[in-house]
């Protein structure tokens, strides 16, 4: 009977799961290829198979997890510009992220460790290609501006689920500011992007005072 998945593959995503777990716990730099092993319960010959260094890990977590953003590009790529499919794509991207809350999470806490890894790049090049099918053809710097915080509304809302900058800072909690949950953070980022991509190709900018 065959399977969906082969051996080798489970393997691999066996391995990109308990690589994100490390990060997670004490970041890109400080995690070891041995130390994914032990967790792994392998030897580092049999981790070599398949990643030879950490940064082929991160590529692989990459290619697996960042498939939302792709078929987003893909459909996007095939559609004229509209408010509608303006929407769609910040409505897809969200909750492609939404699914791929490891990811998101990873770049976000080790950013300075990845910003120029060769899949730091890829990624980074993913999100240029979503901000450009966002924003549509021939647009202002206001509207590239719009384009890019609307999909960064995303990752501003894992930030603050995860960091309270009030309590952080010393200050008052306000408990009216607090969600407790990575769904209602994505909810509330994707009514905070669309309000702003809702914006892109306001006539407004023109205006003079």
């Amino acid at each position: 009977m065959s399977t969906s998945q082969s051996p080798r593959g489970g393997t691999r995503a066996r391995i990109i799961s308990v690589a994100l777990e490390l990060f997670a716990e004490q970041g890109y730099e400080k995690t070891s290829l041995r130390e994914i092993a032990d967790r792994l319960g392998v030897t580092k010959a049999a981790l070599y198979y398949h990643f030879k260094t950490k940064d082929d890990i991160v590529h692989g977590i990459v290619e697996s997890m960042a498939a939302p953003i792709d078929e987003a590009i893909n459909w996007g790529e095939q559609q004229s510009w509209s408010t509608e499919v303006r929407d769609e794509l910040v409505r897809r991207f969200a909750a492609g992220m939404a699914e791929r809350a490891p990811l998101l999470r990873f770049f976000h806490d080790n950013q300075p460790a990845l910003r120029d890894s060769p899949a730091g790049l890829e990624f980074k090049m993913r999100l240029v290609r979503m901000i450009r099918l966002v924003h549509g053809p021939d647009a202002s710097f206001e509207d590239r501006l719009r384009a890019t915080m609307a999909l960064f509304s995303v990752n501003s809302a894992f930030f603050l689920l995860k960091h309270d900058p009030d309590e952080e800072c010393g200050l008052p909690p306000q408990e009216s500011a607090r969600v407790s949950s990575e769904e209602d953070a994505m909810t509330a980022a994707l009514t905070v992007a669309l309000e702003i991509a809702g914006r892109i190709g306001s006539r407004e900018d023109c205006a003079v005072a």
